[in-house]
């Protein structure tokens, strides 16, 4: 027989089926055993004797021949979709026999400190609450994808492995090359500049990697960057209406895709007003100053109490959770940083600040030879460290600009999850690589 899929089941009342699932919970009422079957489309109910369900536990990998019945009106499950039938089991077959788990794996909220849900990754993300972290962040990529190509973007897959670091390398991997040093990619930005002149529109969905020597929240060691570089920009704000538009596609598609994933956290997607705000770091500056008594004005960025702040002033005076802090000092920005014309010390740079942390950066970048070649000497880069890179801009590159969203925080603020790593499937800092190493004593 054929094997059905238990989203189907509802569409084969009266007919025979064979499903092949893993056992999500088992309840046992004397002579009779409720088996709730999960597979990749869901959940059903699947009743058996007791003869049949012998020593059957939870996780184990089970193959079922059945009748597919109506529930009485009664007995149906709301919760469930395919709770208006349940399976009438004939034969019941244990693929494959699960080890004993260590928790609990059948509660509706998985509490387990964040240590035990990592270093039980493999067992917790079959837990429904954990997956459907992972949908949504699936749809958040997608839809990162779908809005881009629409625009007629062009997707590529910068590499991982870059021979100098012209962006700063305070918190690079270093690697053993064959015979020579080598470094793991912060991001994939010169990359993506570089071929807007080959393509003029393009994106990708990259592994990046930060050697950040401290354990946050937030940060991750190895994190999804969501990059998109375009060419021909008439402003820096065409950088804003793409991201705006981007932004506004992926909730839509959350929304829609996802509305059982978000109820399992009671999440809600972020506010937007009809446009998303925009502010100058100064004006944010001098805004928190005026709200909290704070004197920011003179740093040289926004910590993190200072973007809970602006975006609790967001969202009071604009009603959006979502806002662009703009015109950075260019000597804390990379290299490629367009200045403003009328004040260079500030360039056109761009955060994205949303439900009080930073979700991505980007701006307009220099797109000029000699202008980008002085503005490295500037920051005491070699020429040799960016030669690929000169080399096209030598070739003649459009006015370009760009941003880079992150999967992992634009899914942990969406569900409102307490750790980053909660929105990593395998997440890497300095503690872990799969498993936590081993303490030295």
């Amino acid at each position: 027989m054929e094997r059905t899929l238990i989203s189907k089941t509802p569409e084969k009342v009266g007919q025979q089926v064979l499903l092949k699932g893993w056992v999500n919970t088992r309840r046992d009422h004397g002579k009779i055993v409720f088996l709730d079957l999960r597979d990749r489309s869901g959940l059903i109910q699947v009743v058996l004797t007791a003869d049949q369900a012998g020593k059957i536990h939870t996780e184990d990998v089970v193959y079922v021949e059945g009748l597919v019945k109506a529930r009485p009106p009664k007995l149906v499950n709301p919760k469930m979709e395919t709770g208006t039938v349940e399976i009438e089991a004939e034969k019941v077959e244990v693929a494959v026999t699960a080890a004993e788990l260590p928790f609990d794996m059948g509660q509706p909220e998985l509490e387990l400190e964040l240590p035990t849900l990592l270093d039980n990754r493999a067992l917790t993300l079959r837990h429904p609450k954990v997956r459907a972290i992972f949908k949504v962040q699936e749809v958040i990529i997608d839809s990162f994808r779908e809005a881009l190509k629409a625009r007629d973007f062009m997707e590529f897959q910068a590499p991982s492995i870059i021979s100098s670091v012209p962006e700063g390398g305070a918190e690079v991997f270093r690697i053993k090359y064959y015979d020579h040093e080598a470094y793991l990619s912060q991001s994939p930005q010169l990359y993506k500049s570089l071929l807007v002149g080959a393509f003029e529109r393009v994106f990708s969905v990259n592994q990046i990697f930060r050697a950040e020597p401290s354990v946050t929240t937030r940060h991750l060691a190895v994190a999804t960057s969501l990059d998109a570089e375009f060419g021909f920009l008439d402003s820096w704000k065409d950088v804003l209406e793409l991201q705006e538009y981007v932004v506004r596609y992926i909730f839509t598609q959350v929304a829609e895709k996802c509305p059982a994933e978000l109820a399992l956290f009671n999440a809600t997607l972020p506010r937007l007003s009809d446009s998303i705000p925009v502010i100058k770091l100064r004006e944010a500056q001098q805004i928190i100053f005026e709200r909290t008594g704070r004197d920011v004005r003179h740093e040289k960025d926004l910590a993190p109490e200072d973007e809970r702040e602006i975006c609790l002033w967001a969202q009071e005076k604009h009603g959006s959770e979502l806002i662009f802090v703009s015109h950075f000092l260019t000597k804390k920005k990379p290299f490629y940083v367009y200045p403003d014309p009328q004040d260079p010390g500030y360039g056109f740079s761009v955060d994205l600040l949303g439900r009080g942390v930073e979700w991505s950066s980007g701006g307009q970048r220099l797109h000029d030879y000699s202008e980008i070649r002085k503005a490295a000497e500037e920051w005491g880069l070699k020429e040799s460290d960016i030669e690929l890179y000169l080399q096209s801009f030598r070739y003649g590159v459009p006015p370009l600009g760009g941003f880079a969203l992150g999967a992992e925080r634009m899914t942990m603020h969406i569900l409102g999850l307490k750790n980053i790593r909660e929105a990593s499937l395998f997440p890497r800092d300095m503690e872990r690589i799969d498993t936590r190493f081993s303490r030295k004593s």
